[in-house]
């Protein structure tokens, strides 16, 4: 089978498997500490959850702090709650749910447009009473690279606070200038059931599980494996990442030839490369997915799987919804190999052909 589908999950890397199994069958069977114990063998595995906190911290701006989450949906949650009450919260069209829905939950939700290319550009007012600006910074199913930047200046313009979902962009691009920003371990190679949220120095947060408050402003006892993982994972990649990012491209441009006569959906350069959204007008992609079933790949956002909606997304860029259901989403990455996308194109280009010859 062919793996696809990175912007789903992410396969685990070995280094960060090794350093959970620390955690889960070590040395005399005695890994299964509670970090925050005060004896001897609670210290040591709170001392693997502060090495692995300045290993996630150290692809994040400097100046703020780590708050270990159950996942980067909480982690939003927390960021979003937390930050305040009342006013108006901007958030782009492309939003992942976690965001817009906690953004309706809350009242007030200003949505901010879209260019066709998936960009969200500062041309656009933010409401008076706006007390907290949500822009991703690479969207999860179309790839586009957000200028968060430009939307934090103008965030702190307008004094509001400014909060990055960086689950897709972790690990992969460098991400600066924020007040908070969410991330998941299991998206680049880490495992799942962990994440966590930077949130900058001087900023304090309402917590949203009360108990222990083990994390500060988050209850709940730490899982040492999970966040060794989650650090081994984050080591990695920093050591990684201009290789990652090179293979990826040559990937991707690869990709480009392979499916030629697909339409791209969103932009060709402000992208992220280990994303291929694509389209073909008439295409029925559940058809293709059972005919292509050795090609693990997505008909749009895996949170939205099974909802039978065309994606918001493709909708936003301005795709109608045929469009957008005869859309299909390719994502790779570290452990894709060239013969990987020359095999799946073969399979997938054939299916296309296949549905064409016979309407």
């Amino acid at each position: 089978m062919i793996y696809l589908d990175y912007q789903s999950t992410t396969p685990l890397a070995p280094e960060a498997r090794d350093a959970m199994m620390r955690w889960l069958d070590g040395p005399d069977g005695m890994a299964f500490a509670n970090p925050h114990s005060p004896h001897k063998l609670g210290r040591l595995a709170k001392a693997a959850i502060e090495l692995a906190r300045e290993r996630v911290a150290a692809l994040l701006p400097p100046g703020g702090r780590i708050i270990f989450t159950g996942n980067a949906c909480e982690a939003i949650n927390l960021a979003m709650r937390g930050s305040g009450s009342g006013g108006s919260i901007s958030i782009s069209s492309i939003e992942h749910a976690a965001v817009s829905e906690t953004a309706t939950a809350l009242g007030g939700a200003h949505v901010l447009n879209v260019s066709s290319e998936g960009q969200c550009n500062t041309r656009q007012d933010l409401p008076d009473d706006c007390r907290l600006v949500a822009v991703m910074a690479v969207n999860n199913e179309i790839g586009t690279i957000q200028p968060t930047i430009d939307w934090h200046r103008k965030a702190k313009e307008n004094n509001a606070l400014f909060l990055i979902d960086a689950v897709q962009a972790y690990g992969k691009i460098e991400i600066t200038h924020a007040d908070m920003i969410a991330i998941s371990a299991h998206k680049f190679h880490g495992p799942k059931g962990i994440g966590a949220l930077w949130v900058r120095d001087g900023l304090e947060l309402q917590p949203q599980i009360t108990g222990g408050l083990q994390e500060g402003e988050r209850s709940g006892t730490l899982s040492p494996a999970l966040i060794a993982g989650f650090g081994a994972a984050a080591a990695l990649a920093k050591e990684r990442m201009a290789g990652d990012e090179q293979h990826v491209e040559e990937l991707w441009n690869r990709a480009r030839d392979l499916f030629d006569g697909w339409e791209l959906n969103g932009s060709d350069t402000a992208r992220y490369k280990g994303n291929f959204n694509i389209r073909k007008d008439g295409l029925d992609v559940a058809r293709l997915m059972s005919e292509c079933r050795d090609v693990m790949f997505s008909a749009g956002s895996a949170c939205a799987s099974g909802s039978g909606r065309p994606s918001h997304v493709l909708k936003a860029i301005g795709l109608s919804d045929k469009q957008a259901k005869s859309s299909i989403r390719l994502g790779w990455g570290r452990y894709t190999s060239p013969d990987d996308i020359e095999t799946a194109a073969k399979a997938i280009n054939a299916a296309a052909k296949e549905q064409e010859k016979w309407g």
